[in-house]
C-alpha cells in the first residue's frame, strides 16, 4: 500500500527532474542505480531511504526539505488525483530549462534580474533627490 509521504516524494522527484530536463536513465546514472529504480520512486512503488534521498537531492541541486514543500497542505493532486503535476506551457518548460542550463553565478544574475524587474520603485528612483 502506496503512502501520501511516499507519493508526495515520489511526484517532488519526477517534477524536480523534469524541470532539469533529465531522463529517468540520466537522473539513475547520476545515483549509481537502474532507471527502473527511479520510476518507482516516482510512483511511489518503492520508498526512497534518507540515504537516497540525500543523494538525490545533492543530483538535482536542491535541499532536503524540496521534497517535503507542501506535504499536509491540501493541493491541486488532492482535488485532482489523475493530474500528477502542474502544467507549465512549452514557454515555461523552455525558460526553466534555460534557467537550470546556466552556471551558478549566471543563474544568480539572471535571478536578480526578474527580480528586479518586478521591483515597482527601481533602485535610481529610491536613491533620487527630490
Amino acid at each position: 500500500m502506496m503512502d501520501t509521504i511516499d507519493i508526495h516524494l515520489g511526484r517532488r522527484l519526477r517534477r524536480r527532474r523534469r524541470i532539469l530536463g533529465l531522463t529517468q536513465q540520466q537522473l539513475a546514472g547520476a545515483c549509481g542505480v537502474r532507471f527502473q529504480q527511479i520510476q518507482k520512486y516516482e510512483c511511489a512503488a518503492n520508498r526512497m531511504s534518507a540515504a537516497r534521498l540525500w543523494q538525490l537531492a545533492e543530483v538535482l541541486e536542491v535541499s532536503i526539505s524540496y521534497f517535503y514543500e507542501g506535504l499536509g497542505q491540501e493541493s491541486v493532486f488532492e482535488k485532482n488525483p489523475e493530474q500528477t503535476e502542474p502544467q507549465l506551457g512549452k514557454e515555461a518548460k523552455d525558460l526553466i530549462h534555460a534557467f537550470y542550463s546556466l552556471r551558478e553565478r549566471p543563474r544568480q544574475r539572471v535571478l536578480e534580474l526578474a527580480k528586479s524587474l518586478n521591483d515597482p520603485e527601481p533602485a535610481s528612483a529610491r536613491h533620487a533627490f527630490p
